[in-house]
């Protein structure tokens, strides 16, 4: 639980400290006088908070009215996340896939559905539960306004990786979000692992939430300005980290960093094949295609079995590195996949033999 924090507010401050002090916690702020003062103070000191306060120059503002603000459901963490860096206060965002659980099995809990009825806007990002779900989250609160935060951008396919075939993303057509409609299973929904696009998602939730709360528009502007200026600086830093990589493809269990590699120039080299386990023979040429590579790494995500992901990193005298894709931790969790594949490719295949 966190502590109350103690803010002093320096307004007719004597040798006896702070005249009044703002006390934090909780969810609420409170005003304490200090015993200290002369009683023949306070009618004055009085007066002047009163004055300060119908000129609107009280700094230590509490947060917004919970009834007042807008209530916002997002498919997955990530999402949540780019909804409460555009909303801030205004905006409480609730989260439809818990901690832990993967969108690709998930079914909500008859508590969410009912706070459905309750929300002004839902998020969706074409995850897999939505495609069964859509129609009964609508059905919840017709009245909630539906905002497909992959609008606008061009999808790629969900790869079923073809063993040998170095260029298989290629050979795709990339549709507009628009054509994948609610069906969308056969699209990749892991947009928000391009901090490219995320930017342009930041964008219309902005608009979105600026069209159901004109009051707070500006405030939704200047938050989404801000959160682009973090995510142009953490774009930046991730295509410099990986530019001079001499081997630009990585292993990774479940292909869910398509974006990520199409921004920065790399390609993801699936272990699963059409949502299975690799067969013997797959496999094989997954080793193969690992040793003459020279990657030493198997990317998995904790909502998936990891064994055929270890079986081929013991082949390939590698490792196993878990970086989730679901993480609310956005920056932190992109640095951090950027890392294990700069860390985990080798020009050289012999360079880690040892290990």
């Amino acid at each position: 639980m966190k502590s109350d924090s103690v803010q002093p507010l320096r307004v007719g401050v004597g040798t006896n400290g702070p005249a009044c002090r703002m006390i934090s916690g909780h969810g609420r702020t409170r005003l304490v006088l200090s015993p200290l003062l002369p009683s023949g103070l306070m009618p004055g000191l009085m007066a002047a908070l009163i004055l300060i306060l119908m000129a609107g120059l009280w700094p230590f503002q509490s947060l917004a009215d919970p009834a007042s603000r807008l209530r916002v459901f997002a498919s997955v963490l990530p999402l949540q996340y780019l909804v409460q860096q555009v909303g801030g206060e205004q905006v409480q965002v609730e989260v439809m896939v818990l901690p832990g659980q993967s969108p690709a099995t998930y079914e909500p809990r008859p508590r969410q559905v009912a706070a459905l009825a309750q929300a002004d806007l839902y998020v969706r990002v074409g995850v897999p539960f939505e495609d069964a779900w859509m129609r009964r989250i609508r059905a919840a609160n017709p009245d909630m306004e539906i905002l497909d935060a992959r609008d606008g951008l061009t999808l790629r396919p969900m790869e079923a990786h073809r063993h040998g075939d170095d260029e298989t993303r290629h050979h795709h057509h990339h549709p507009r979000a628009e054509e994948a409609g609610e069906h969308g299973g056969e699209f990749d929904a892991h947009v928000w692992t391009s901090p490219r696009l995320v930017r342009q998602m930041a964008e219309r939730i902005r608009d979105r939430l600026s069209a159901l709360d004109p009051d707070h528009a500006e405030t939704y502007r200047a938050n989404q300005q801000a959160f682009d200026q973090e995510l142009a600086a953490l774009d930046a830093e991730l295509a410099e980290q990986l530019r001079d990589l001499e081997q630009r493809a990585f292993l990774v269990y479940h292909p869910a960093w398509g974006y990520f590699a199409d921004a920065y120039d790399l390609r993801q080299i699936p272990v699963e094949f059409e949502g299975k386990e690799p067969s013997a023979r797959q496999l094989a040429r997954l080793i193969e295609q690992a040793e003459t590579l020279g990657i030493r790494t198997v990317v998995v995500q904790p909502q998936f079995d990891q064994r055929a992901a270890e079986r081929l990193a013991r082949a390939i005298n590698g490792r196993v590195a878990s970086v989730d894709p679901l993480s609310v931790e956005y920056a932190a969790n992109l640095r951090a996949l950027a890392a294990v594949i700069a860390e985990g490719t080798q020009a050289n295949p012999s360079a880690n033999a040892g290990e």
